[in-house]
């Protein structure tokens, strides 16, 4: 199985041979059909790592990302977390993992309960999982709010008051109140105005050079992952094609759906005319199993 931990260290995370099949009923008196929307997907992640999970909608990140975390149960394969199947896990043993392992949501519109005052947003998970007293949560949610830089003086608005840009700072503290190690960010910025999404990657960065946190950082904004991203796996129809460091994926990319991704990138320079690769299907071998064609970097080809 490619991976490609850090040396002498375990990964924080393992996802080995991860499938996710979904059945489909096109009509009332018709068999189910079954749909194969993660197949076989392997990876680490380190400690402190961001690893990026890239390809177009449809392509099966999101699924990817919700399996680990046992939000939609896989259909197969193993999720090692420290060591650990959580794929094996209780309910009970699933719920205390899930203060080590967090999720910030795409849409920061949908993903916060518009019911809820902020502070009550924030301080959910630590009340849910019975964690400090009033006073000790209350000391608790003031300081993830502090911390993702947010004006204090708002803090008992409702979510509808503030930008969306906020919203995912809210939702950033809230993934961070159980004081997690790893925490899958799918999308975080892809809802959110142009001018507001570095700001949110510039606070992801930073907790994470603060607190030690290691990401999957799910995107299809390729020049964001490039930025941000130690290694990257691309994943295309449920399957991921390549995989390594980013900057040799990017600079090397060997699977032909990777080249027509990155030929898709938007440059500044108007006057620059890149070389478009369009992926045509007989191209594309899709019984290839990952193979090494240089050191720690991988390709279905």
């Amino acid at each position: 199985m490619p991976v490609d931990s850090a040396q002498g260290k375990p990964p924080l995370v393992e996802v080995r041979h991860l499938v996710k099949e979904f059945s489909r009923r096109e009509g009332f008196l018709t068999r189910p059909s079954v749909v194969r929307a993660v197949s076989d997907v392997s990876f680490t992640v380190d400690e402190g790592e961001t690893f990026g999970l890239v390809g177009e909608s449809g392509s099966g990140k999101t699924t990817t990302g919700r399996c680990i975390l046992r939000l939609i149960e896989p259909t197969a394969g193993e999720v090692l977390f420290r060591g650990e199947n959580v794929l094996g896990y209780s309910h009970d043993e699933m719920r205390r993992a899930r203060r080590q392992m967090q999720i910030v949501f795409q849409d920061p519109y949908s993903s916060l309960n518009p019911r809820m005052r902020v502070r009550q947003i924030i301080e959910e998970p630590l009340v849910i999982h019975r964690i400090g007293n009033a006073e000790s949560r209350i000391e608790r949610v003031n300081e993830l709010y502090r911390l993702v830089g947010l004006d204090p003086t708002t803090i008992d608005r409702y979510p509808h008051e503030f930008s969306g840009g906020q919203r995912q700072r809210i939702g950033v503290a809230r993934a961070l109140a159980l004081n997690p190690s790893f925490i899958i960010a799918d999308e975080p910025v892809s809802a959110l105005d142009v001018s507001i999404q570095a700001q949110v990657v510039n606070l992801l960065i930073e907790l994470q050079e603060k607190l030690g946190l290691a990401y999957l950082f799910i995107a299809h904004d390729l020049r964001l992952v490039e930025h941000i991203c130690r290694r990257t796996a691309v994943m295309y129809l449920g399957r991921i094609v390549e995989m390594g460091h980013t900057h040799r994926l990017f600079s090397n990319p060997q699977h032909p759906y990777t080249k027509a991704l990155l030929s898709a990138i938007p440059m500044p320079d108007p006057d620059y005319k890149p070389a478009r690769v369009t992926l045509s299907p007989k191209d594309v071998n899709f019984e290839a199993p990952l193979k090494e064609v240089e050191p720690g970097h991988f390709a279905a080809v």
